[in-house]
């Protein structure tokens, strides 16, 4: 059995070390899918089930089952992948699992997208700035001045930090390529039905129970290296660590106030999603600048965690 399932994470640090190296290259040079390979890519095709089945499956019962065929349906090509690349070459596991790792993080595209909204943001072009940021946050944007718009590119910067980026290294260092894309399924899932309306408060709270688990050491960690790292952007880590430790639990999730409040403290600002949360004291006002700072530092910290990451699997495998 353990050389059958040597193909979900091999016993090798180079094959392991390789494919990581390759996921993140990947990741730099090819940020965005279009055309087909957005179509097959998991993430979109999981969406796009998780609202068609959730229609038909309206109970906390078809939750989970909804929660499980998606995953199951997404998960056993790639897993069909690994184990005939496994067989035929290590050279080509290493190649599919490049790519399973790259479809389950995304780094890259964000920053683009929040660097894109500080940039229409210092140019005044706040329409721009706007159609921009609604890329990667859930409310409307419509309704938001500047220094919400910055606050909402700065508070998804730093929670899909977690969900896109470090959370799936963290299992693909445990688990393998597919640890990796079950954890970003289950976000996406998370983010497609994890709602408390009348339409998906029963059919999502498996999807929302899930990601909170998966998500719940990822996020602290992050957190911790946003702290360690805020000196980098006039930050100080002992004032991010109290910032943290007195927001961190002001949001509705229980994982995402951690890297936002941490942000908040290393930044100096205070983030606020209208009538929902205020995180931070407002030390500074946020700014174009505060913004591409939010960037300098979760591109340090991600930087970090992956030498991490590294490291781990270097000396465990």
């Amino acid at each position: 059995m353990g050389m059958f399932l040597e193909y979900l994470r091999p016993n090798d640090p180079l094959l392991m070390l390789g494919a990581l190296g390759l996921a993140l290259l990947l990741d730099h040079v090819y940020p965005e899918h279009g055309m087909i390979l957005l179509k097959l890519h998991p993430v979109h095709l999981a969406y796009i089930m998780a609202k068609k089945l959730a229609e038909r499956h309206p109970s906390k019962v078809g939750g989970v089952v909804v929660w499980f065929a998606i995953v199951s349906a997404n998960v056993v090509p790639y897993a069909l992948t690994l184990y005939v690349s496994w067989m035929i070459s290590p050279i080509l596991w290493v190649l599919a699992s490049a790519w399973t790792l790259k479809v389950s993080m995304s780094l890259r595209l964000l920053l683009d997208t929040v660097a894109g909204t500080a940039r229409a943001l210092e140019e005044r072009n706040v329409d721009e700035a706007r159609n921009i940021v609604q890329q990667i946050v859930r409310r409307n944007a419509e309704e938001l001045d500047p220094e919400h718009i910055g606050s909402a590119a700065i508070e998804s910067l730093a929670e899909s930090s977690v969900d896109g980026f470090f959370s799936p290294l963290f299992y693909y260092m445990l688990l393998g390529p597919l640890g990796a894309l079950v954890q970003r399924l289950a976000n996406t899932l998370d983010g497609a039905l994890g709602f408390l309306t009348p339409e998906y408060k029963l059919v999502g709270w498996f999807s929302a129970k899930i990601d909170t688990v998966l998500n719940y050491v990822p996020a602290r960690l992050v957190a911790l290296a946003m702290a360690l790292m805020s000196p980098i952007v006039g930050g100080g880590t002992l004032e991010t660590l109290a910032v943290w430790r007195k927001y961190s639990g002001r949001t509705l999730s229980k994982n995402a106030g951690h890297p936002m409040s941490a942000v908040a403290g290393a930044l100096g600002v205070r983030l606020e999603k209208p009538g929902e949360y205020i995180l931070g004291e407002p030390v500074h006002d946020i700014t174009p600048k505060k913004t591409m700072d939010g960037i300098k530092l979760t591109k340090t910290v991600s930087a970090l965690l992956s030498l991490l990451v590294i490291l781990i699997i270097y000396l465990t495998t």
